[in-house]
């Protein structure tokens, strides 16, 4: 009898052990929400967005000093009961899921340690923050891209002065660009619907802003809502409508923050995924799907014959320059790593603000307003511009390696979306 009271009690004992380990999982991650909620309270850029229970919210009134050591405290706490809870060995436990909660923590810290005033260099920053390693291209590679473009865009005048006359051809009449944003915004919306089982009530609202640092912004509401915000400082080429239609919709940020409430939060109950800390590596994954979104979408020539017979016609741009235009824009795009370069030697402080300028009006080919718009967008956000280009290789590089290549579209689509709705990070992506 004592030997089955003992089997009995040792039983006991395991079912509380296993039912605390839960409720440790559970407590670790409404203890970070909360964490990074009250954060959020000290820079209104830190959360990005916020779709969990309201009672998680902040109640109190925020210090008058930032709490610097409680939220780093706090932070290495939660760290540490990741690292006791993979330590169990759990068959159950979803290792990704708690690996990347220790990346997001990671990057929480960081990013409280810069509010406070500590400094790192650009290149660490990014591995803190973005859990990537930014590659390094010298002047030279770049300056060999501008002499093609130079051959391409021939005429009086320097090479930015040429193409910003060759552009001026291609910017949408503001008076239309409202019917061409929505028309784009529409059939990215039917093709990705084709792909993805979306929610029957999605939806987004449509703005128009200006002064500010970027060009489109989507500020995800949850429930499948979302406000989609373009700015207006500038004008807008053709060719933005569908990047921004895609990037900030479908199958980008809009789709992206649907399928992690409706597969990680709503289905599996990782509430750690309502919340979205701007400065983290979610953000890597959510820039560069949203970047490699758009070829996901308009491949190829599908883009050109859409923009060719819809967008064109109806900004009322001409045709003849249309194939001039892409091949343009081909090789612009080969340059968009540079503007990392001199964000890297802006923010450790290598060149001065003036010099950071002019760099990006010669290797962006933009107007001084418009480089001037850049640096604001690299003093704000520092070493967040890599999660477009870098975020970008590095997803199409996970979705070819995994069997999503140019050919397969439909094994394209799939590996994309297992992607959205998993919890992968810079450093879990295949690359090799």
């Amino acid at each position: 009898m004592k030997k089955y009271i003992i089997i009995l009690v040792l039983i006991l004992i395991l079912s509380c052990k296993t039912n605390s380990k839960v409720e440790n999982i559970d407590k670790v991650v409404e203890e970070y929400v909360r964490l990074v909620l009250e954060i959020g309270e000290y820079d209104d850029s830190f959360v990005d967005a916020y779709f969990g229970p309201e009672n998680w919210k902040p109640t109190q009134t925020k210090k008058d000093t930032f709490p610097l050591d409680n939220f780093v405290q706090r932070a290495n706490k939660l760290l540490d009961q990741c690292d006791v809870i993979l330590e169990t060995k759990d068959p159950d436990l979803e290792v990704a899921r708690i690996e990347m909660l220790k990346k997001q923590l990671i990057a929480v810290r960081t990013k409280v340690e810069m509010i406070g005033g500590k400094t790192y260099g650009f290149d660490e920053e990014a591995r803190l923050l973005y859990d990537a390693e930014p590659p390094h291209f010298s002047a030279s590679h770049f300056d060999d891209l501008l002499e093609d473009l130079d051959s391409l865009l021939t005429g009086e005048g320097d090479l930015q002065s040429r193409y910003n006359n060759y552009m001026a051809a291609f910017i949408i009449p503001k008076e239309k660009l409202d019917t061409v944003f929505r028309v784009a915004i529409d059939k990215a919306r039917k093709i990705t619907k084709t792909h993805f089982d979306l929610p029957e009530n999605e939806n987004f609202i449509l703005e128009y802003v200006t002064e500010k640092v970027w060009g489109g912004y989507n500020y995800y509401q949850g429930n499948s809502q979302s406000l989609i915000q373009i700015n207006t400082d500038f004008p807008i080429y053709i060719n933005r409508a569908i990047d921004l239609a895609s990037h900030e919709g479908y199958p980008g940020h809009h789709v992206y923050m649907m399928l992690i409430e409706q597969n990680m939060v709503n289905e599996k109950g990782w509430m750690e995924f309502s919340v979205y800390p701007l400065f983290s590596p979610l953000s890597l994954i959510a820039e560069g799907s949203a970047n490699y979104g758009i070829d996901v979408v308009f491949p190829g020539e599908n883009r050109i014959e859409f923009e060719k017979n819809y967008l064109f016609p109806i900004s009322g741009i001409d045709l003849n320059e249309a194939d001039k235009f892409y091949e343009v824009q081909h090789l612009l795009s080969k340059l968009n790593y540079a503007r990392n370069e001199t964000a890297r030697d802006y923010l450790n402080g290598d060149i001065t603000h003036e010099e950071a300028v002019k760099q990006i009006e010669k290797y962006s080919l933009f107007t001084p307003e418009k480089a001037k718009q850049s640096i604001a967008f690299i003093e704000k956000n520092r070493s967040y511009i890599i999660n477009y280009n870098v975020g970008k290789d590095m997803v199409s590089k996970h979705v070819e390696l995994s069997g999503g290549t140019y050919d397969n579209k439909e094994k394209r689509w799939l590996v994309f979306k297992e992607l959205l709705s998993n919890p992968y990070t810079a450093s879990t992506l295949k690359q090799d």
